[in-house]
Parts: structure tokens; C-alpha cells; sequence
């Protein structure tokens, strides 16, 4: 829910990965229904077409304007993309092109987004058949990849006593009222004036550099990774870092507001090497040891 909400503060789009079942779409609808905010949840599979989703002209002869450009379910507030990997590659680069420019060119017209305005993409880890696989280069436009895994204990218990709840028609809901959209947008102009020192930039510069030229570090680093993030992570980096200084109360950045959000911003925009895979090396594993190796100024 904290990732969701930096997503959503830092104005970028996230996505979710995880097994069926762990609450996904249950997220992202409680995140619409307490910011009187639209959703739309787009089923992703492979027979979908471009159009599906980014709405297309309607001929209407009665009217004086022929074609009428009726809007497809990505013109709302909250888009989930659910099991964006179902897709082909020409849906993806829809959604995709909808997710960078926000705007949508039908039979040669543009049509803005929403101004408030987030797409929470999921895929599932293990299941691969029938799937299109992201390309890394539009990976690179989610500002975070979340890893949801399973429940402890104690919170499955939690889950078993809210659904126990929700189902029993003698138990007193008690229904909040839903916040406006301006907070949000105040909140990112709140998020804009929060500091980041030289230090504090120095460091989120390092660490992006630790990722192209991991062999200045150490060899075993530079065996690893086979391509770094791009001046895109940089820019996701500090953004999130400052969404999380916000959320702690202050207005300055520290390095560990760096450290908190590092592994969401950069595990989807490294590339690694045959023999990290081989090894079962895994981003996080790697980001870990670059969080080692590059000094705090």
C-alpha cells in the first residue's frame, strides 16, 4: 500500500508482480474508492486489439460529425492492467505510449488523460505460457516493480477476519468519506519544495553509476550486470526518495529515504549477465551489494 501511494504522490505508474490471489486489484480498488477517483480494470489477452483500449471513431451518420470518438476504459483515473504480459506487443505499446505522453492520437486527433492520472500494471512471476514478456525499454517507464509474496501468519489472520466481516450482514460498516483529488495534487506541490542537498544527489548519482561501470567496484559486481539503469532510473530515484522524506514528515531528503525505495526503482531497469542468471543471482541480490560498495558522501 506504501508503494502505491509514493506511485501515486510521485505521479508515476507502477508495476505490481505476484501470484494470483494476493489482493492486487483489491489494492488499487480501495485506493479508487477512498479518492473519488474512476477505475477501470482492463483484462489483459492475447485477442485484444489496440482499439480496446484506447477507444476508437464511431460512425454516426445521423449527426454532422460522422465519426465520434467514443473513449476506450484508459480515459479514467486508476487504470489496473491486469496481467499486462497476456498482451501483444502492439496492446503493451498502446498502453504504453497512453502511460509517457498522456495522450492518445486516434485517426490522426489527440485526446489528453485525465490530469490525475495512474496505470498499476500486474503480471504474474511463474505462469509464462501464452505471455509477451515486457521489453526492457518499456519496462524502464514504470516508476517502481513491487514484489507482493505471500502473508505471514499473523496477517492471513487479519485477512480471514476482514473477509469474515465484509460478509456478515449483522456487522456495522462504517463507510469514510472520500478524499478529494486536489489533495493529492497539493501533495505532490508539497513534494516538489522538499530538499535534496548536494550530498544526498551525489549519492543517487553514484548509485545509478554503480550500475553502467560495476566493474570500478568490485570484478564479482561487474560480472553481474550487463547493462545499468538509464538517466530515466536517476530521475525515478529522486523522485521517490523525496515521496518518501514527504511521508516521514520532512523536508529534506536523507540517504536512507535513498535506500528505503532503491530496490523498487531499479530491480526491473537492470540488465544481468548470463552468469548471475546462472548463478541465481537475482536484481535485488545485486542492488544490495552496489548499496555495499558505493560510500555515503
Amino acid at each position: 500500500m506504501e508503494r502505491i501511494l509514493i506511485g501515486l504522490l510521485a505521479n508515476g505508474n507502477l508495476l505490481l508482480e505476484g501470484l494470483p490471489g494476493l489482493a492486487k486489484t483489491r489494492a488499487v480498488k480501495s485506493l479508487a474508492n477512498e479518492l473519488q477517483a474512476g477505475l477501470s480494470r482492463i483484462q489483459f489477452t492475447p485477442d485484444l486489439l489496440p482499439s480496446d483500449i484506447t477507444g476508437s471513431e464511431v460512425y454516426q451518420p445521423e449527426l454532422k460529425e460522422k465519426f465520434v470518438f467514443q473513449p476506450g476504459p484508459i480515459f479514467s483515473n486508476l487504470i489496473l492492467a491486469d496481467e499486462i504480459n497476456r498482451a501483444p506487443a502492439k496492446v503493451q505499446a498502446a498502453l504504453l505510449e497512453a502511460m509517457e505522453e498522456r495522450q492518445v492520437s486516434v485517426a490522426g486527433k489527440t485526446h489528453k488523460m485525465e490530469p490525475l492520472f495512474m496505470v498499476l500494471a500486474t503480471q504474474n512471476p511463474v505462469e509464462q505460457e501464452g505471455t509477451y514478456p515486457l521489453p526492457e525499454a518499456q519496462m524502464d517507464r514504470f516508476l517502481m516493480k513491487v514484489l507482493i509474496d505471500y502473508p505471514d501468519t499473523e496477517s492471513e489472520g487479519k485477512i480471514l477476519r476482514l473477509v469474515r466481516d465484509e460478509n456478515n450482514s449483522t456487522t456495522k460498516k462504517v463507510k469514510s468519506e472520500p478524499l478529494s483529488q486536489e489533495i493529492a495534487f497539493k501533495a505532490r506541490e508539497e513534494i516538489q519544495e522538499v530538499k535534496v542537498s548536494e550530498a544526498a544527489e551525489k549519492y543517487i548519482v553514484d548509485l545509478i553509476f554503480a550500475t553502467r561501470y560495476p566493474e570500478k567496484y568490485n570484478e564479482e559486481l561487474g560480472s553481474w550486470i550487463d547493462f545499468g539503469a538509464s538517466p530515466r532510473g536517476t530521475i525515478a530515484l529522486d523522485k521517490s526518495a523525496r515521496v518518501v522524506a514527504w511521508l516521514n514528515g520532512r523536508d529534506h531528503v536523507l540517504p536512507d529515504d535513498v535506500r528505503a525505495i532503491i530496490h523498487d526503482v531499479l530491480r526491473h531497469r537492470l540488465i544481468l549477465s548470463y552468469e548471475a542468471n546462472a548463478e541465481g543471482i537475482g536484481p535485488d541480490k545485486v542492488i544490495d551489494e552496489i548499496l555495499k560498495v558505493v560510500a555515503v558522501v
